[in-house]
């Protein structure tokens, strides 16, 4: 509760409302944490070139996938009045030493919705591990990690879905021990116009949801937090982007592409340890 305080965008009186809601060249003093998980976030946004942008509020809300919703395709002078508001680099500080963060100009939104909910489950994680319990599994909406075995004293055994909407399958098995699982794709939070599908994941640098083969990309990382950012991030770029960068950073990562009416499933060479099917 007291982090979804800081970093909901959901709640108008949350630390990271306070900061969307400020004027331009205005500090606003938020918590540590707040200042931690914006820190890690533009470390990703870096990894990736502006790929993932925590600033990409005015476009999930332009297409009616933010808070207020409904998704609805949006028009062509909207949408680009909202581009202008997104580039993390270039509209937001960020002073660690005091513990504050203001915004450059004027309409830029920030929306962690793609880590703060793997930084809620390290903290979960960290705080059950200073009580002295080796075995457990903390879950928050869909980001996972690990600790010890389960209870039947073998690793954990966590199921990666199937992509396909409507349904609810397994796809595949991944086999941990100390370890965070996260899973983002575009199978659930989407909508259809003149017979196309428009996903919830939405490209920085055209404004457009992603529109390649990419389904779903799971990350394996000793962080909740950067397996939650990192498998956003691999979503935007796409299977041939976001398996260079899984190869270059040494991630463990299992990404699923729809090949017309089937699935075709590739793999990081640091995945394969891990999978049970």
């Amino acid at each position: 509760a007291n982090i979804n305080k800081q970093m909901s965008t959901y709640d108008p009186e949350s630390d990271l409302s306070r900061i969307n809601q400020s004027a331009a060249g205005e500090w606003v003093t938020v918590p540590a944490a707040l200042v931690q998980v914006m820190l890690a976030a533009r470390e990703v946004f870096e990894l990736t070139n502006g790929m993932f942008d925590p600033t990409i509020g005015p476009l999930v809300n332009i297409w009616g996938f933010g808070p207020q919703g409904p998704a609805q395709f949006p028009e062509a002078d909207s949408l680009n009045e909202a581009r202008e508001k997104v580039g993390f680099a270039r509209h937001v500080q960020i002073d660690a030493d005091n513990n504050r963060i203001r915004k450059k100009r004027a309409g830029v939104y920030v929306d962690l919705s793609a880590i703060a909910k793997g930084y809620a489950v390290d903290v979960l994680a960290e705080h059950l591990a200073a009580k002295g319990l080796k075995d457990f599994m903390v879950e928050v909406g869909g980001e996972l990690r690990v600790s010890g075995n389960n209870p039947a004293g073998k690793p954990w055994r966590l199921a990666i879905e199937s992509p396909t909407a409507g349904t609810r399958k397994v796809h595949g098995v991944v086999a941990v021990n100390n370890m965070a699982v996260a899973t983002s794709g575009d199978y659930r939070n989407f909508f259809e116009h003149d017979g196309k599908r428009y996903s919830h994941t939405i490209a920085p640098n055209t404004g457009y949801p992603v529109s390649h083969q990419l389904v779903s990309a799971t990350v394996l990382h000793a962080s909740a937090m950067q397996a939650d950012a990192l498998a956003t991030a691999l979503m935007v770029l796409g299977p041939e982007a976001g398996m260079r960068l899984a190869e270059s950073e040494g991630l463990a990562v299992w990404l699923i592409l729809r090949d017309e009416d089937k699935f075709r499933d590739i793999y990081s060479p640091e995945m394969r340890a891990y999978r049970v099917n």
